[in-house]
């Protein structure tokens, strides 16, 4: 008896699950949770599946996944995509990442692709952000497991810093060594774009900043001059300049290439996309977005990133506190 009616209500789940589903129709809701700790939005501000997502961006070249660092669904998802990209792609799957920098790409060659150091020597001899071991270590360990190339695709920040705090035209003087871990030289910069031209307006233009350096030396002999602020901004224009080249230098057609980054290096498909474009202009890059609201239940079109974006709550849990107490 227990058996007949488990399969009387079998059948009745399929048969209200085919009256919701008739031919032609199509089904709206893409979660059975009135509380959902993310929904998936397409840039027309339509709710879709993590399967049509991935459907979608497999399509392309390169994918970029925009986090944001102390968020737990972008870690999670990042993660989660790697495995749906690696069941569909194989051996035609790269992955990397903004979180490590190039000259780290010997000794993650070593460990990956050599054998020649365990995951303990590699975590002692690397260069690793502090949310390493709960964030980006399981993404690392699946690479491994399935021998997939791992790049790392960043600008050792010590040259960043340098062009902030001297200018681009100090990488000349850098040795050839040094000039293999960004673009080739002359870098191209166009700081009109709308992510650095944003960026910019938080500062005083180059005119003014310096201006105002004249007038403090007159008032005051030992008055410090700083740096530029376009150098600011084109501190930050180099990593993105920098993580398109390393992304197109491992990618070949018939390949896909899944790169994560911070959010704002691929909103918009400004930033990395940009020199992606400026790179290699047929190249089709495809972006995914983590945004924050108060509600997930509902999003604007007109506030969408990327071509998917995954709405959190405000107060989702963070995988690390930046600021003490």
């Amino acid at each position: 008896m227990k058996k007949i009616l488990t399969l009387l209500l079998i059948l009745s789940s399929i048969a209200l699950y085919a009256q919701g589903n008739k031919k032609g129709e199509t089904k709206t809701e893409t979660y059975n949770n009135d509380f959902p700790a993310y929904v998936i939005y397409n840039n027309q501000g339509e709710r879709v599946t993590y399967s049509q997502m991935v459907n979608s961006v497999i399509t392309a070249d390169i994918m970029l996944f925009g986090e944001l660092h102390d968020d737990p669904i972008s870690h999670w998802m990042e993660l989660s995509l790697l495995k749906s990209f690696h069941s569909i792609k194989g051996d035609k799957l790269i992955v990397g990442a903004e979180m490590w920098e190039s000259d780290n790409q010997l000794i993650m060659d070593e460990m990956l692709v050599y054998n020649l150091v365990d995951g303990k020597s590699y975590t002692e001899s690397s260069k690793l952000w502090p949310n390493f071991a709960t964030d980006y270590q399981p993404i690392l360990q699946y690479v491994k497991s399935k021998n997939l190339p791992f790049i790392c695709t960043n600008i050792p920040r010590r040259y960043a810093r340098i062009v902030f705090q001297k200018g681009v035209e100090y990488l000349d003087s850098l040795s050839d060594q040094a000039k293999s871990y960004f673009p080739p030289l002359p870098i191209h910069f166009d700081l009109t774009q709308p992510a650095y031209k944003n960026m910019a307006k938080i500062f005083p233009t180059d005119e003014e900043f310096e201006m105002k350096q004249q007038q403090e030396s007159k008032s005051s002999s030992s008055a410090m001059h700083g740096s530029k602020p376009s150098n600011l901004v084109k501190a930050q224009a180099i990593k993105d300049a920098t993580m398109a080249y390393f992304i197109l230098k491992n990618w070949k057609p018939g390949m896909f290439f899944y790169h994560f980054n911070g959010e704002y290096h691929s909103a918009f498909h400004d930033s990395i996309v940009y020199y992606l474009k400026y790179y290699n202009p047929d190249i089709n890059v495809k972006t995914i977005s983590i945004i924050k609201q108060s509600s997930v239940m509902n999003f604007d079109k007109k506030n969408s990133r990327a071509n998917f974006n995954i709405v959190v709550p405000n107060d989702m849990a963070v995988t690390y506190i930046s600021k003490p107490f």
